[in-house]
């Protein structure tokens, strides 16, 4: 046993830990609530990791995100990723997706390869495409509802979709997913009423947006931690 991983044994025990080794999973969106997954699972020894993303490191994203910092603003997320996971696994096999995953993205995939799918994009119609596609390989995923406007950590809740209350953008993916015969579907969710940041109504006006979410250091971590260790155990006890 590579001393690394000893205290995840401990817990875990030696046969997870090899599970874990040899699965693979992949992170779509590495921003805010990825980037803290993708750290988890590295750190639990997760021997393959995807990440997909085309978004590039801005000083914006300083306040929150893992891979952000002023050593890394203008890189691609996903080498900044890739680095960063190699740096505490040499070991791990890391695949790199430049890719904004939308329906018109979605054949560049096949979900079938994945042993678990984190689903840490913004999107609704990305999310959707997502959980169809893993439904109908067959690969566990698991999805974060919003974390914008949000100041409690404490709030976030694993649940099955079925069960949420009080996040708008749970009830719109309820709503579509009963569309398409979809009722069941793990989800991390807050049951915290979102703020309503103000002063930035220009800004947001001239983005062509209703609203800029605000965030702060330790609301998305929190969310993206709890995706990782929904993961890591549902794989350990495999």
């Amino acid at each position: 046993m590579d001393e690394q991983f000893l205290r995840t044994a401990m817990l875990l025990g030696e046969e997870a830990v090899e599970t874990l080794r040899n699965s693979r999973v992949a992170v779509f969106g590495i921003g805010g609530v990825g980037g803290y997954t993708v750290e988890a699972l590295a750190r639990a020894g997760i021997g393959n990791i995807d990440v997909i993303d085309s978004d590039t490191i801005s000083r914006s994203n300083i306040n929150r995100q893992l891979l952000a910092t002023h050593s890394t603003v203008g890189m691609l997320k996903v080498e900044a990723a890739k680095s960063r996971i190699l740096d505490i696994n040499p070991d791990c096999n890391v695949r790199t997706h430049g890719v904004f995953y939308t329906p018109d993205t979605a054949d560049s995939f096949d979900f079938s390869q994945y042993d678990y799918i984190v689903d840490a994009i913004d999107t609704v119609t990305g999310k959707l495409a997502l959980v169809e596609r893993a439904k109908a390989a067959g690969t566990p995923i698991i999805c974060c509802m919003g974390t914008g406007n949000k100041l409690d950590a404490s709030a976030f809740q694993v649940a099955d979709i079925s069960k949420t209350t009080m996040c708008p953008l749970a009830r719109i993916m309820r709503k579509e997913l009963g569309k398409r015969g979809i009722k069941h579907l793990k989800v991390v969710y807050s049951q915290e009423e979102a703020l309503t940041p103000t002063g930035w109504e220009e800004e947001a006006a001239a983005l062509g947006k209703r609203q800029i979410p605000g965030s702060v250091s330790f609301v998305p971590g929190a969310a993206g931690l709890i995706l990782a260790g929904e993961v890591i155990k549902d794989l350990a006890r495999r």
